[in-house]
């Protein structure tokens, strides 16, 4: 069973008291072991869990699994860590790969290495240094890579067919796909150029600092180091989608719903989207993906998304069953279960080596083939220091805000948005 938490909820509830109807109903086998096991973003989520849970109850009839869910990642991490306070904690949860570092650092997140190398050479078990390192923080294996994304664009190879554009030649430069996106704009009947999902986190707008061949702090993290030339090239191309491009101003459930009603022409967004986008998109238009292009072509970088499962377990029975689920989910099956019910990249090589789990996925399934191709340029989700990673994300965010509300100039906010969070950063002597 999911049992879904609304924003307010998560910040207010104790674990206890979400789990407590469920358990009041089931009463508890003879044998039995329940975990309760946290993750977020349902919308793209669920079907991957819920078939994944269905294959793992056939192998561990004698553990049960309560999911409980919130929104996004943000709401996933405060409601973590106002669980570790009040020491409610679930047994598992499945956290945004730059919201591990403040669990390592808090003591929360328990060190899974020890357990998997019990199992033996992880790299045997598909677990390889470069999967491992999505989920190093702290200086322990906080936890195991469970699903991996980048950044793709989404398009309507009908719309851009109407505007003038070639599908088979998509535009690989961001100048291109302002003209192409003012373009289908012109088509009218309330047809939008293009979106950008600008709002949410910082892992877009760190796409196009990445993409410029910036980073987010400097070397020794005691200051921004966005606030230079690749953070003013961000901001102003998020501008320029606005004043050439024609983007709206629409919230991420909003500019779904509009291209797949056929109503927009490209959506810049992560491909963990591609199954439900495919989905809501039906027959309504031809769907086609691509690459997203980089400001620097010999510099830039994407950033990689995604989650990972954190152990939080004491109690040694729990563990154990959380462990197990942990290890199922991020295995070969598991792995290939998440990768066929979302669009996110498998974080297991066993799972993309052996004909028996995805070999021919990604050759019927083209959709998801770009994401694959950008693996060369991806590097890992910045994580910030501290304790106020999530206002550090959400004061990004508003001050993008001003800027495709048309309230502020890129030369105006980027200072200002440097500044507060600097304040946000811990306190170094």
């Amino acid at each position: 069973m999911t049992t879904p938490i609304s924003r307010r909820a998560a910040l207010s509830l104790p674990l206890a008291a979400m789990a407590a109807p469920l358990a009041a109903r089931t009463a508890r086998a003879q044998g039995t072991t329940e975990i309760t096991v946290h993750y977020a973003q349902p919308f793209i989520y669920k079907e991957s869990y819920d078939a994944i849970a269905a294959e793992f109850a056939k192998r561990e009839p004698n553990i049960r699994l309560n999911f409980v869910t919130t929104p996004n990642y943000e709401d996933g991490a405060q409601l973590i860590l106002r669980q570790a306070a009040s020491n409610q904690l679930p047994d598992l949860s499945y956290q945004g790969f730059n919201r591990l570092r403040v669990f390592a650092e808090r003591g929360i997140a328990q060190d899974v290495a020890p357990m998997l190398k019990a199992e033996g050479d992880p790299a045997k078990l598909g677990y390889t240094p470069n999967f491992l390192a999505l989920a190093q923080f702290g200086g322990i294996q906080a936890g195991l890579a469970y699903a991996a994304s980048n950044p793709v664009c989404y398009f309507n190879a009908d719309l851009v067919k109407r505007a003038g554009g070639d599908p088979d030649n998509f535009p690989r430069d961001w100048d291109g796909v302002l003209k192409l996106s003012a373009a289908i704009r012109k088509l009218g009947d309330g047809v939008e150029g293009m979106w950008f999902t600008w709002n949410g986190d910082d892992w877009m707008f760190s796409a196009l600092l990445f993409g410029a061949g910036g980073q987010m702090l400097t070397a020794d993290e005691r200051d921004v180091a966005f606030a230079g030339p690749e953070g003013m090239q961000a901001l102003t191309l998020i501008d320029r989608m606005v004043k050439e491009g024609g983007m709206p101003n629409l919230s991420a459930a909003a500019a779904r719903q509009a291209f797949a009603a056929g109503k927009l022409g490209m959506i810049f967004q992560t491909t963990a989207l591609v199954r439900g986008t495919a989905a809501g998109v039906g027959n309504n238009f031809t769907l086609r993906t691509t690459g997203m292009p980089v400001i620097d072509a010999q510099k830039g970088r994407l950033p990689t998304g995604g989650a990972a499962g954190m152990m939080l377990a004491k109690d040694p029975a729990k563990r154990d069953a959380a462990w197990k689920f942990l290890r199922f989910s991020t295995g070969p099956e598991g792995q290939a279960l998440m990768t066929r019910n979302t669009g996110y990249l498998p974080c297991n090589q066993i799972a993309i080596d052996d004909p028996r789990y995805l070999a021919d996925f990604y050759r019927d399934n083209p959709l998801f083939v770009p994401a694959v191709r950008q693996i060369p340029i991806s590097v890992p989700w910045y994580a910030f220091p501290g304790t106020n990673s999530v206002r550090v994300t959400q004061t990004m965010v508003d001050n993008i805000a001003r800027i495709v509300e048309g309230k502020a100039t890129p030369g105006q906010v980027l200072p200002e948005m440097a500044d507060e969070v600097r304040r946000l950063l811990p306190r170094r002597g």
